[in-house]
């Protein structure tokens, strides 16, 4: 590894730290200013002033907004999420099935869904212009135009009510056999793959259709190469980079998708237990699953670039 390449690499982790600062930054004072205030809600409205007080001074949430972010930050650095308020458990605990079942569901969504989208973006930049690749191009926009609850809805009516083939809620923890593990992800894993997959697929096209106009891949093509062989060995090394980035964006926008299809099919999954958490105003519940998400979308986009860097030949 040169210089040059590890400067880029060094740099970009720098920016990941710095942005991750000022995610949990902004995290934090987002969730103070929910509506609604904690103690009353966990106290309910009977509560005398004098509880509702006292609660209050337990919990800390007398004390000033920025002291509270250093030792919750504190907390988050050295892997201590604090105690949920509505459960009076240790986040930890609480995060910890249900981040496995997220886990679970994303790995399963991307295991079909980046093939798919690749096969798919790969073949219509060959066959760029061809009815295929019209239709390809058609039915991707068409899947980006309709939103994912529209997507997780339409599925419940047709396969849950009409067909009544599956059910219309997911519960992971059911799953004995592998006829029990299609039952429970058929209909979340395809809302996800639908969203998930157009996007990755313009994106891919794009790439490959860019190489394929380099001067280099016009040379291969005057020098009789077959159009398999210049996609292969000429186009694909050098759109490695922006077909990762691709990859990375799409499967990030799992974190943001998976917290609608959640909820719609009650996957007992973090983005689930968030929105629970946001009735309840169960404060740090609700920053530790926004900082999952968050690290985990800084994860793959710095990974994303990184793999860029080593991949692009010029550095090299």
């Amino acid at each position: 590894m040169n210089h040059r390449i590890l400067s880029l690499v060094m740099s970009r982790l720098l920016i990941t730290a710095i942005t991750l600062v000022i995610v949990s930054f902004a995290v934090f004072f987002a969730t103070m200013m929910l509506p609604g205030d904690t103690a009353t809600i966990l106290l309910g409205q009977a509560a005398t002033p004098e509880a509702v007080a006292g609660l209050r001074t337990a919990m800390h949430l007398d004390e000033p907004a920025v002291i509270r972010f250093i030792r919750w930050f504190g907390g988050l650095l050295t892997g201590d999420l604090g105690t949920s308020y509505a459960n009076d458990m240790p986040i930890a605990d609480l995060i910890a099935g249900r981040f496995i079942n997220t886990l679970k569901l994303a790995g399963v969504t991307a295991l079909f869904s980046v093939p798919i989208a690749l096969t798919l973006g790969i073949t219509a930049a060959m066959m760029r212009g061809s009815l295929y690749d019209r239709i390809v191009t058609v039915l991707t926009i068409g899947v980006i135009s309709v939103p994912e609850f529209m997507v997780a809805t339409s599925a419940v009516l047709l396969f849950a009510v009409y067909l009544k083939w599956l059910p219309a809620l997911s519960f992971a923890n059911e799953v004995h056999s592998i006829t029990d593990l299609l039952r429970v992800y058929a209909m979340p894993v395809v809302t996800l793959t639908f969203v998930v997959s157009a996007q990755m697929i313009r994106m891919t096209r794009a790439a490959v259709v860019e190489t394929l106009n380099t001067p280099y891949v016009e040379m291969a093509l005057l020098k009789g190469a077959s159009r398999k062989r210049i996609v292969l060995k000429h186009a694909l090394p050098n759109a490695l980079g922006p077909i990762v980035n691709a990859v990375a964006l799409s499967l990030s926008y799992l974190l943001g998708g998976v917290i609608i299809v959640e909820t719609i099919f009650n996957y007992p999954g973090i983005a689930k237990l968030m929105v629970d958490a946001v009735a309840t105003r169960d404060l740090p519940l609700i920053q530790s699953c926004a900082m999952i998400f968050c690290v985990g979308y800084l994860i793959l986009i710095t990974l994303a670039d990184i793999l860029a860097i080593l991949s692009n030949p010029r550095l090299r």
